[in-house]
Formats: structure tokens, sequence, C-alpha cells
């Protein structure tokens, strides 16, 4: 039994997975939508919205626990500045998820992420 074990594994190891969500977060950012599997979209909303919730107040400690979880400093920048204040009214909710049919090479149900009120440039 799987009682109080968070998480998806995905048949990958620790280092993997986390290397793998880190990636997906900074595409994310950059983009502000992805497709990827359904489930790998449904975790990933656990690794981006608290990082989002740290970004939304800009000083020192929060901006270096940044850099130590994403690492790309470009990113973080837009995560401050351009993301943080979209959201100040927000208390959660910021991805969306939305099913856009099977994968055609094994039919693993496939997923866009996006982030909400995204420009449309």
């Amino acid at each position: 039994m799987r009682h109080k074990k968070i998480g998806r594994k995905f048949n990958r190891n620790s280092s993997h997975r986390k290397s793998m969500f880190k990636n997906m977060i900074i595409s994310l950012i950059n983009f502000e939508i992805i497709k990827t599997t359904l489930f790998k979209a449904k975790e990933l909303r656990r690794f981006f919205e608290p990082l989002l919730n740290i970004s939304k107040k800009n000083n020192l400690f929060n901006r270096r626990l940044l850099i130590s979880k994403i690492g790309d400093k470009n990113v973080i920048n837009k995560l401050f500045f351009i993301l943080a204040p979209r959201f100040k009214n927000y208390k959660g909710g910021y991805l969306r998820i939305l099913k856009c049919g099977f994968r055609k090479g094994d039919c693993a149900p496939m997923a866009y992420v996006e982030i909400l009120n995204r420009n449309l440039d």
C-alpha cells in the first residue's frame, strides 16, 4: 500500500525526476505553454505553483532560494518581474491543463500546460 507517499515516480530515479521537472519549469516560464503527458502535467503543478508563490515577494532571500531551485537567472528575472505581478491578487491556480488527445506511438494521454493570462504575442 502507498499510504502517505506523495508524488509519481515515472519509472525514473530521483535525480532524473528532479532535473526533468526543473527543465519543464524553465520551458514553461520561457514559453508560457508546453505540451507534455497528462500525468507529468498534473505533477508539474506541484512544483511550479510554490515557486510562483515565493516569487510574489521580491527580496534577496527569495531570489537566492529560487536560484538554488531553478538555476537560470534570466528565468528568475522573468518570474519576479513579469509573472509575479500578473498574479499578485491570486491565491493559487496559476496553471491551466488542457487535454489534447493521445500520443501516436504509445497512446499516452497528452495535455497542454499553460500559465493563466499569458500574452498571445
